[in-house]
Order: structure tokens, then C-alpha cells, then sequence
């Protein structure tokens, strides 16, 4: 299926690495255009280099600290620039959070959900007029699947991602005269870098999803029907299917993409 990216544009919020990473190499692999928003600029050069390599035929590292409205702004400065359009903007940046309501104080929220809410609220409001001057345009913002199944250990985590998908909500509605199609993808137990340590831990091989899954699982409660973690190019996939010009009717819709944890 041609979903329309060629000649297209995008920015990846949190694109040097995991999901975010992940959806870069896609939409690059589709012949899109790729600007990647990270802090570390050799993370950020390194990327380029492989989304170069997996077929963009531009990429811009954009270098920005996603909690300072400034640096999100001159980044998008540099995209209007450059490009004078936006069709796609992905974010992918999650906050940490984990932690009872009594281990968290007044920082830890204020921190959480200034990663895991503003900094899309930021993105989205520099690239407005980027995302207006483009013939299609669509937002994808990244949840969770604790959105639907809560946990007491990731109250703030939850609080952040839940405010999120009523932002994605708030902006398909505010956003359909302009033909932008908003959307928000929750992702189950997905083997990126935060089970890694875990893992490690355990002797098991933090590249083998199925074992991985199987300690979670014996150690934590881990529930997934199809037994084993998902890969980052799985929810990839999904986000490039919300994002691209074959999605031409969803707008405002939360998608699963959890190994069947939780039909909620």
C-alpha cells in the first residue's frame, strides 16, 4: 500500500530513539522527509545518518529541549524555513513518573506533566501554521495503554498520558475545518529501553521479546495475549497509517496497538 508520503513532510518529536526512532525509519523508509527533534546532537547526527540510509531524501536535526517553548519555536522557525509546509507531526516524548501518589511530590508532577502534556501542547502550537500552509496535514500523538488500564505505581505517568489523548480529542474536533486529522496511538509493553535494565537484571536477552515477556510477566503481573512485548516498528507502522493520506476519515480516535492487553 503507497501511503502517500513521497514528496511529503514531518517532524518526529523525540525521534532519536524507541517509538519515535522507530516512526522516523518508517515514514524515512516511505520516502518522507524527516526533521527530528531531540536534545543530544550526536544522537541527533547519528540518527540522520540512518534515516539517510533507510531512504529520506531530506532529514533535519533539530536540536531543541522540548520543556522551553523558545527552542520549540526556533526549532519549527527552522522547518518553515526550510520547507515552508508540514503534513505530518508525531509525538512520541514520554515522561518518566512512576511512583505511588504518596512518593511523588509537587516537582514530580509538575515535571511529568510538563514532558508528558506540554511539550506536545508546544509542538503542536509552533507547528500550526506549517501544518495550515500544507495541502494534508496530521497529527499523531503517542499514549498509553495505562490511559485505559490504570496502575497505582504510575499515577502521574497516567494523569500526563490521559491529559494527552483529551488534548488529541479537544484538537481533532477544533481542528477538522482545517482538514487536519488528529489521532492518539497507545502503546501496550513495548521492549524499548525501559525494560532493559529489568532484563538485564535477570540474565535474560533484552532483544528476545518473548522471554522478556515471560519475566515481566512471572515478576510483575505482565498480561499479554499474544505473549511476548511488541517491537517499536509495530507501533510504527500504526502511527505512519494515522499519519499518512490513506487516513482520510479517523480523527480523534485512540488505537490500542498492545498484543491484546487490554480491549478497553
Amino acid at each position: 500500500m503507497d501511503l502517500g508520503f513521497a514528496g511529503a513532510t514531518s517532524v518526529v518529536v523525540g525521534g532519536t530513539r524507541g517509538i519515535g526512532l522507530a516512526t522516523a525509519l518508517c515514514l524515512a523508509g516511505e520516502g518522507c522527509r524527516v526533521g527530528i527533534i531531540g536534545r543530544d546532537a550526536g544522537q541527533l547526527k547519528e540518527t540522520a545518518r540512518r534515516l539517510e540510509d533507510a531512504g529520506s531524501p531530506e532529514v533535519l536535526e533539530l536540536r531543541a529541549d522540548v520543556s522551553s517553548t523558545s527552542e520549540v519555536e526556533a526549532a519549527f522557525q527552522t522547518v518553515g524555513t526550510r520547507w515552508s509546509r508540514l503534513n505530518v507531526l508525531v509525538n512520541t516524548v514520554g515522561p518518566a513518573g512512576a511512583g505511588r501518589l504518596e512518593d511523588l511530590d509537587d516537582h514530580g508532577w509538575t515535571a511529568t506533566f510538563d514532558l508528558g502534556v506540554m511539550s506536545a501542547v508546544r509542538c503542536v502550537r509552533s507547528a500550526l501554521p506549517l501544518l495550515r500552509n500544507a495541502a494534508w496535514a496530521r497529527i499523531v500523538n503517542v499514549t498509553a495503554m495505562s490511559v485505559q488500564h490504570q496502575s497505582p505505581y504510575l499515577v502521574s505517568y497516567t494523569a500526563a498520558k490521559s491529559a494527552l489523548l483529551s488534548v488529541t480529542k479537544n484538537l481533532a474536533r477544533g481542528l477538522a475545518s482545517d482538514g487536519i486529522l488528529v489521532n492518539a496511538v497507545a502503546p501496550g509493553p513495548i521492549l524499548t529501553d525501559w525494560a532493559r535494565p529489568v532484563l538485564s537484571s535477570a540474565d535474560v536477552d533484552a532483544g528476545d521479546p518473548v522471554a522478556a515477556f515471560q519475566v515481566l510477566a512471572r515478576d510483575h503481573g505482565l498480561s499479554v495475549d499474544i505473549g511476548r512485548l511488541g517491537l517499536p516498528e509495530e507501533v510504527a507502522t500504526i502511527i505512519a497509517f494515522c499519519a499518512s493520506q490513506r487516513n482520510g476519515y479517523m480523527t480523534g480516535a485512540h488505537l490500542n496497538v498492545d498484543g491484546g492487553s487490554d480491549f478497553l
